[in-house]
């Protein structure tokens, strides 16, 4: 697997992706394709960002096969899935680089902003 650095000082975890060109093509079409058929909405935070989904038994299950491979792939950031006002939300933290990546990743593949 190939690992793309994007940003790491000193001690910090060096921010990558260690998913090969065909695996992250395929990882990003399902975000968006997940984002299209069930997003709700996004909200960046200070340290990542929060996405909604509707919580269907569909959307989650594919909602947890994408964060399984993130959490391997995208290890410096922390992926948590869970429910909130009858919607699936999923929570994504990392450091200060890290943010402003998870916030790149993430805008335009679900509903508009809150």
């Amino acid at each position: 697997m190939d690992s793309v650095p994007i940003a790491g000082r000193g001690s910090e975890p060096v921010i990558a992706c260690t998913l090969s060109g065909d695996q992250f093509g395929d990882q990003a079409e399902r975000w968006l394709r997940l984002g299209r058929e069930a997003g709700l909405g996004r909200t960046e935070t200070e340290d990542g960002v929060r996405v909604r989904f509707r919580d269907k038994p569909a959307v989650e299950r594919e909602l947890r096969a994408l964060v399984v491979v993130e959490r391997t792939c995208c290890a410096w950031a922390q992926w948590d899935v869970g429910r909130a006002d009858g919607e699936l939300v999923l929570e994504v933290h990392a450091s200060l680089e890290g943010a402003a990546v998870l916030q790149s990743m993430f805008s335009g593949r679900e509903a508009e902003p809150e």
